[in-house]
């Protein structure tokens, strides 16, 4: 059998409705934020509770094969990144409360053109613990999230007036219930693509762990600290790459790509302790996948869509860049 490599034959398919439906989203998110902010305090739409706040290292791996050596990877080097774990609810539950989980990166010191224009400041991937999201759209994704959002009233409103959300909604509870064991001990992605020079990847974290401490679910953050008080933590950055459409779609977020990991590089969290006016700047930053060299720009409709709700909801808690 003829092995399948990487592919640069992969292409964006952009709907003619987009703008307007990506900004009703947006508006939708911004209205349930401001609800959200008025019980909680101004935070962000989703993923308000940050869990921890890291310090951290990327390493770019020397000898990588040359169709990884792309945009940040071009090269071996090292960069300081910026770290925020979170729980990915809208409202603030306590850690043991089943929820999706964030594992927010932000790499600093890059340099070259930015995805979204001008200069790029950061290199960004926002990653949760579910290798891909439950909806293949964002407006299936948003239906969801404004509905279990909404008020119990709206909800059921919503659910009588959209019964085809009934069956998604069941699908994220399945999926928010997954046993999750802590931010050292599993794997985190991106869960839709971005751009890799000429090529599509997804992005994943492997675990720094195998070593499940029962304890951890009573608070994410104190297990975070008490295994960075023994020794750091040790990560792998990697990549997976498109082949071709029919097992590594572009525009379906809801797929699971089958081609294989690449590791590119290590992320290093050394030993430290909680710092409270650190973990402020970090709550208080953008953490965005359009935060990126125009090498790593995001692809597909669930990200072009992420890029206008993304800056609705910093603007709505003036968020730092």
């Amino acid at each position: 059998m003829t092995e399948v490599g990487p592919s640069t034959g992969w292409r964006e398919v952009v709907g003619a409705d987009e703008e307007e439906r990506h900004r009703r989203q947006a508006d939708g998110f911004v209205a349930m934020q401001v609800r959200k902010s008025g019980k909680y305090g101004v935070g962000r739409a989703l993923h308000r509770r940050q869990v921890a706040a890291l310090r951290a290292r990327v390493d770019v791996l020397d000898g990588l094969p040359e169709y990884a050596r792309q945009g940040l990877f071009a090269g071996p080097g090292s960069f300081e990144a910026w770290l925020r774990v979170s729980n990915g609810g809208f409202n603030v539950a306590a850690d043991k409360t089943p929820d999706v989980r964030g594992f927010s990166i932000k790499i600093l010191g890059v340099s070259g053109q930015g995805a979204l224009g001008g200069e790029a400041k950061s290199q960004d991937f926002a990653l949760i613990n579910h290798e891909h999201f439950s909806s293949a759209t964002s407006e299936d994704f948003s239906g969801v999230v404004l509905t279990t959002g909404s008020t119990p009233g709206g909800a059921i409103r919503r659910l009588i007036g959209s019964p085809s959300l009934v069956p998604k909604v069941r699908e994220v509870v399945t999926a928010i219930r997954t046993p999750f064991t802590g931010f050292a001990t599993q794997d985190f992605f991106s869960a839709a693509p971005v751009a890799f020079g000429p090529y599509a990847v997804r992005v994943r974290i492997a675990a720094a762990s195998d070593q499940v401490d029962p304890a951890a679910p009573q608070d994410w953050g104190a297990d975070l600290f008490r295994r960075l008080a023994v020794a750091p933590l040790g990560y792998e950055l990697q990549v997976q790459f498109f082949q071709d459409e029919a097992s590594t779609p572009i525009e379906d977020a809801s797929a699971t790509w089958t081609s294989p990991y690449l590791t590119v590089a290590r992320l290093t969290v050394p030993q430290q302790e909680p710092d409270e006016e650190f973990a402020k700047t970090v709550e208080a930053a953008r953490f965005d996948p359009w935060n990126a060299l125009v090498e790593h720009r995001p692809l597909g409709e669930v990200m072009r869509a992420r890029k206008v709700a993304y800056y609705a909801s910093q603007q709505a808690r003036s968020a730092k860049p």
